[in-house]
């Protein structure tokens, strides 16, 4: 069968394409027909399985409860205005690979702050990656791409070095068109419900602003991110407790005004419809000290006379708090840690953070949130969902804390590791101690929107092989299997994330 042809549902391929030699690297014109059954098994009798089990979830609406896309952009509905600044300036998984290549990250469109010269223009940024196409095979990012370009932007002709100028051309032509903005964009992926990631401060006036809004009918919640505020080991931290005393309206010179503080931030982030907190601590540690201790050490700490220890151990006490604040609130509190953020200090320093150069640490969660386990783990308003980027910990660790304690959900496999392997070995490596049922379903955690409904399909096939895998061994029924990948991409995000 021709490899762009769409299949039936449940119809075998008895003929895959024939092989040909691979283009010359970055030059030539080959086709952009992503395989219908891509990712899908191999073997007959699975891919049969998990076609059917894949066409029962691939029009579901998406649910999309982790994320980076603004607010901003749905409520302005500004148009995109080329492919550069859509698909590979903000997405970090691109720019981190070229720049290993090789590529300066000025030529990928970011600004060096050291010498404040502007970065290259979009349809350079855009040469420079369809040059350099070749060195994301075999990546989740190339399938990501590919579905993005040909699914979402209607592109049928791969990126190279002859095709640059062209592709950048029709493109940009594209998304001048009313179907190519965000507002319509957001409906035609199906988009149900759409978690931003936002500040304490932040005012939530694009938040506002849509549910204001009369033609607007989407659903964008806002997610507490308290990062800064809680993190005293780092340089910016007494400037991000006056910006939270500018929006509360209480002073966080003390331990207890910074506490109050996040409490009304907490309650203005609800009142605009947040179910959620997000925290990218390096370690799950909390600490739980008494009063007394805490203003002491919070004192002690902004006032430069603590030890980087002390500093840190204030850290894990406000982590804690949040964990209080939520088994009060119950508002959803997700831990992404384990990873070491902005590992090159010089490139943050030039380009800031989130330029692709988190590194993943070994994590551990058993100690580590045994104290707050104790005081919450079955405190039915209290719920916590574990993501971590170290797959040792998943059968050794995640999946018994989830296998007992009611507020604890498995987060998803997230940064390195939301790729089609790795989602497999969670997969394999979590269901036999805690089934399906104790998992979170899936987040996308992307900043770029057109990979939104990519990375989303990517899940439901793995998703449908996986299962389909189980349904051939015997081990479930396929109906049971259509039941479960519905759940997955349904049931289960809304039910961790109170959605």
């Amino acid at each position: 069968m021709d490899r762009g042809t769409a299949a039936s549902p449940g119809t075998p391929h008895d003929h895959e394409r024939a092989s040909t030699p691979p283009p010359s690297r970055g030059s030539g014109r080959v086709a952009l027909t992503p395989h219908p059954d891509r990712l899908l098994p191999p073997d007959p009798t699975r891919r049969g399985i998990a076609r059917r089990l894949y066409d029962s979830v691939r029009d579901l609406p998406l649910i999309s409860p982790h994320g980076h896309v603004e607010a901003r952009l749905l409520a302005t509905d500004e148009p995109f205005t080329d492919p550069a600044s859509l698909l590979v300036t903000p997405d970090h998984y691109i720019t981190r690979l070229l720049h290993a290549h090789g590529v300066p990250l000025p030529r990928l469109g970011l600004r060096d702050s050291a010498d404040g010269a502007a970065p290259a223009a979009p349809r350079e940024v855009w040469r420079t990656f369809c040059e350099h196409w070749h060195l994301f095979l075999g990546t989740a990012s190339r399938g990501w791409l590919e579905a993005e370009l040909h699914d979402v932007l209607g592109v049928t002709v791969q990126p190279s070095a002859d095709t640059a100028d062209e592709l950048f051309d029709e493109i940009t032509a594209r998304l001048r068109e009313p179907e190519f903005r965000p507002r319509a964009l957001h409906d035609s992926f199906g988009i149900a419900a759409l978690a931003t990631t936002d500040d304490p401060a932040d005012d939530l006036s694009h938040h506002a602003a849509l549910a204001d809004d009369p033609s607007w009918s989407g659903r964008v919640l806002p997610t507490f991110r308290p990062d800064r505020h809680l993190d005293a080991t780092a340089p910016g931290w007494s400037a991000a407790l006056d910006d939270l005393a500018a929006a509360s309206g209480i002073d966080t010179g003390d331990y207890d005004g910074l506490v109050r503080a996040l409490e009304n931030r907490r309650e203005h982030f609800r009142a605009h419809g947040a179910t959620a907190t997000d925290h990218s601590a390096p370690d799950a540690r909390m600490a739980f000290l008494d009063r007394d201790r805490a203003q002491r050490l919070f004192a002690e700490v902004k006032a430069g006379t603590a030890s980087a220890e002390d500093a840190r151990l204030l850290s894990q006490q406000l982590l804690g708090e949040m964990a209080r604040m939520s088994s009060e609130d119950g508002m959803v509190m997700a831990l992404h840690t384990g990873s070491r953020r902005n590992h090159h200090p010089g490139t943050a320093r030039r380009f800031g953070p989130d330029t692709g150069h988190d590194i993943p640490l070994q994590a551990e969660f058993t100690r580590a949130l045994q104290p707050m386990l104790e005081r919450f783990g079955t405190n039915p308003r209290f719920q916590t969902v574990l993501f971590t980027l170290d797959e040792t910990v998943f059968s050794r660790e995640l999946a018994p804390l989830a296998g007992f304690y009611p507020s604890v959900y498995l987060g998803a496999p997230w940064w390195f590791l939301d790729a089609p392997r790795a989602m497999h070995r969670f997969r394999d490596a979590v269901t036999e101690t805690a089934g399906f049922y104790r998992n979170a379903g899936f987040i996308d955690d992307t900043r770029g929107f057109c990979s939104i409904p990519a990375r989303h399909d990517t899940a439901r096939r793995v998703d449908a092989a996986h299962l389909a895998g189980l349904v051939a061994e015997h081990v479930i029924s396929e109906d049971d299997a259509a039941v479960v990948i519905r759940d997955l991409h349904d049931l289960q995000p809304k039910r961790a994330f109170r959605l």
